[in-house]
């Protein structure tokens, strides 16, 4: 009998322990958004964990109303690694950003460490930031 409890005691330890390592932490990443040129419309923010996916297929993602033009969100519950931010102005809320006939946005935009695109839009390589058990604030300025 002795044996058989501290063989159930072993085991219960060993999951407890392996429960404890498996949790991934609670990191957040703050995004803070300046210098829209009015309250009209929606936010559409994106975040973005590889980048093959940057600027198609989102991570996370949020749809906020503006004020006092900015805005703010956190996205909680971030595993350690790379990843970047992207957002737009949807100031007409039809859910895309909208273009003139050169495919040039006419609503504003942004990137996380605001990277700029030159004839295109922002790189990963521009945007992207790391992330390790800590909380980290990205500032967006258009």
């Amino acid at each position: 009998m002795k044996r058989l409890t501290l063989i159930l005691s072993l085991f219960f330890i060993h999951i407890t322990d392996t429960f404890s390592q498996a949790e991934s932490p609670e990191n957040e990443i703050i995004v803070n958004i300046s210098n829209f040129k009015s309250n009209k419309g929606q936010a559409l923010i994106g975040l973005y964990n590889k980048k093959e996916n940057f600027l198609k297929t989102r991570f996370k993602s949020f749809q906020v109303k503006i004020e006092n033009n900015s805005c703010t969100v956190v996205f909680s519950d971030i595993p350690n690694g790379t990843y970047a931010v992207s957002m737009f102005h949807d100031e007409n809320e039809n859910g895309k950003i909208d273009t003139n006939f050169l495919g040039v946005p006419k609503e504003d935009y942004g990137c996380s460490n605001n990277a700029k695109g030159v004839m295109g839009p922002p790189k990963w390589e521009d945007a992207k930031f790391e992330i390790n058990n800590e909380t980290i604030t990205q500032n967006i300025s258009l």
